[in-house]
C-alpha cells in the first residue's frame, strides 16, 4: 500500500512523461491528417480508403490516421514506463489500445497507463528463483500486467470512461457564445502561464485529445483553435517587441528576436522562456495576452484541425479569424510590455574607488 501511495504522489511526473512522448506522435499524425482533409475537402477515414482517387491524399490520410491512432497507446505506455520502467511499456501499449477500442480514449489511456505502471511495479517485487529472474521483465510481468489491466479496462472502467469522454467532447465541440469565449480565454491563459510546463501541457493535451476525437469525423475542432493560436503569441510578440520596443531589451535579447519569431511561427512556445526568465513581469503579461487572444478566438469560432500551434498550421485553421485573434494577443502583449516592463539598464562592473590618503607620522 505504501508503494502505491508513493507512486501516486508522483502522478504529475508520470503524466508529463507520457505527454512528452505522445506529443511528437500526435503532432506528426495530426498535421498530416489535417493536410489530407484540407486537400480532399472531405472527411477522411483512418481505417484506410478516402473519398478521393488522389494517391497523395490517400497516403497522407493513412499515415496521419495511424499517427492519431497511436496517441493513446503511446501515452499509456510511457506513463507506465515512468512508473515501472521497461516492463511497463508493453502492457501500457496493449491496455492503451484497449482503451481506444472500448471508446475510453484519452481518459482511458491515462488510467490504463497508471494502472499498468502500478501493477507492473508491484509485480517487480515478487521474488523468484534466479533461473526465472531473467523472464520477469520480458515475459512474466508484461503478460500478467496486460491480463490484469486489460480485464479491468474492459469490464470495469471502459464504459464509464467512454461515456465521460463522449459527453466532454460533445460539450467542448459545441460551445458557443459566452461559454466559448470563457473556455477560449482560460485554455489560452494556461498555455501562456508556464510556456511548455505542466499547466501548459494540461491545456495542450486536452486539446490534442479533442482534435483526435473530432477531426476524423470531418468536424472542425473549435476547442483547439484558441490553444493553437495561444501557443505562438508569447514568442512572436516578444520577437516583434525587440524591434519596436528596443529600450526594453538587452542586446542579446534583441539578437534573439528573429529566432523567437521563427519559433513562434513553428509553434514552439518555449521561444519565450529566456525572456520570461530574465523578466518575471512577463509571466502575467503572457497570461493576459494569451487570454485576450483566446477570448477573441472563442468569440469568432476559430478552429484548428491540427494538434499543434503557430502559423505552420494556418492552412488547417479558420484562417482570417485565427490571424485576428493572434494579432489581438500580440497587440495586447506589446501594450503591456510598453507599460509594465522597465527599460533595460546595462550593468557595469566598474566600481568607483575612493581616494584614500594615508599619512605616516614620525
Amino acid at each position: 500500500m505504501k508503494e502505491i501511495v508513493s507512486i501516486l504522489k508522483d502522478t504529475r511526473q508520470h503524466l508529463m512523461n507520457g505527454v512528452s512522448h505522445m506529443i511528437p506522435v500526435v503532432v506528426t499524425g495530426g498535421i498530416l491528417y489535417a493536410i489530407a482533409t484540407m486537400l480532399s475537402m472531405n472527411s477522411v477515414q483512418t481505417s484506410g480508403a478516402v473519398e478521393s482517387s488522389n494517391i497523395v491524399i490517400d497516403v497522407l490520410s493513412q499515415i496521419g490516421g495511424v499517427g492519431l491512432g497511436l496517441m493513446v497507446p503511446v501515452l499509456a505506455a510511457y506513463i507506465a514506463a515512468s512508473i515501472a520502467d521497461r516492463p511497463g511499456i508493453a502492457p501500457g501499449l496493449i491496455c492503451g489500445q484497449l482503451a481506444v477500442n472500448v471508446g475510453a480514449g484519452f481518459i482511458g489511456g491515462v488510467l490504463a497507463g497508471l494502472l499498468c505502471g502500478i501493477v507492473a511495479q508491484l509485480l517487480k517485487g515478487i521474488k523468484l528463483p534466479k533461473s526465472m529472474q531473467s523472464l520477469m521483465s520480458i515475459l512474466i510481468i508484461p503478460i500478467c500486467t496486460s491480463l490484469i489491466g486489460g480485464i479491468i479496462i474492459i469490464c470495469v472502467i471502459g464504459n464509464p470512461c467512454a461515456w465521460l469522454l463522449t459527453t466532454l467532447t460533445n460539450w467542448l465541440t459545441n460551445m458557443s457564445g459566452a461559454s466559448a469565449i470563457a473556455v477560449g480565454a482560460i485554455t489560452a491563459a494556461m498555455i501562456g502561464f508556464d510556456l511548455g510546463g505542466p499547466v501548459n501541457k494540461v491545456a495542450y493535451s486536452t486539446g490534442a485529445a479533442v482534435v483526435g476525437a473530432t477531426v476524423i469525423t470531418g468536424a472542425n475542432c473549435t476547442f483547439m483553435g484558441p490553444i493553437s493560436m495561444a501557443i505562438c503569441v508569447p514568442p512572436i510578440a516578444l520577437g516583434v517587441e525587440t524591434f519596436i520596443l528596443k529600450k526594453k531589451f538587452s542586446q542579446e535579447e534583441k539578437d534573439a528576436g528573429v529566432g523567437a519569431i521563427i519559433m513562434g511561427i513553428c509553434g514552439i512556445t518555449e521561444g519565450a522562456i529566456s525572456y520570461t526568465a530574465a523578466s518575471p513581469i512577463l509571466i502575467p503579461i503572457n497570461v493576459v495576452a494569451c487570454a485576450v487572444g483566446g477570448a477573441v478566438a472563442g468569440a469568432l469560432g476559430t478552429y484548428s484541425n491540427a494538434a499543434w500551434g503557430g502559423l505552420v498550421v494556418l492552412p488547417v485553421t479558420s484562417g482570417i479569424s485565427y490571424l485576428i485573434a493572434l494579432v489581438a494577443g500580440v497587440a495586447v502583449h506589446a501594450i503591456l510590455v510598453k507599460i509594465l516592463k522597465a527599460d533595460f539598464v546595462e550593468k557595469t562592473d566598474d566600481v568607483e574607488e575612493d581616494d584614500v590618503d594615508i599619512e605616516f607620522e614620525f
